[in-house]
């Protein structure tokens, strides 16, 4: 059906234009503007995915239906795993909210509890390192702040 893939264009091309405005309120970094900044990555985000939601829009699939049955409710979870990250994301910390979001999605799509959550904190941990380390982008530890070096 193609007004689905219509819907869903329009849908995520505003989704696009809100995120890339979003991204572009960032405050300045300090000691002036830089080639890369915090608003690089969300704006390239952006823009991806306006393109993408135009072509939905203006070439969509033909036989493309809406998900029915246990698939609406998988991608119902899903969408709700990662709103839930967002709202855990600063008072957990970025590690452990990580570590729970890609746990429960690894176990949605049929992983084992134990080794999803295991690859969710071992993500987590490796992302954590290279951003705040070597990118030098902190991100929030939360509830492992006490590993915070004073």
């Amino acid at each position: 059906m193609r007004l689905n893939d219509r819907i869903f264009g329009l849908l995520m091309f505003v989704l696009a234009v809100a995120y890339g405005w979003g991204a572009q309120q960032f405050p300045e970094p300090f000691g002036g503007s830089e080639a890369v900044g915090p608003e690089t990555f969300p704006t390239i985000l952006s823009v991806v995915l306006a393109l993408s939601s135009i072509y939905l829009i203006v070439k969509p699939d033909p036989s493309n239906a809406w998900p029915k049955g246990q698939t609406a409710v998988e991608i119902l979870i899903a969408i709700g795993t990662l709103i839930a990250y967002i709202l855990i994301l600063e008072p957990l910390g970025f590690i452990v909210a990580t570590m729970l979001a890609v746990g429960t999605l690894c176990w949605r799509m049929g992983a084992r509890v134990l080794p999803g959550y295991l690859t969710g904190l071992l993500g987590g941990i490796v992302v954590f390192a290279l951003f705040n380390y070597v990118l030098e982008l902190p991100l929030p530890l939360g509830i492992l702040s006490f590993l915070e070096a004073s």
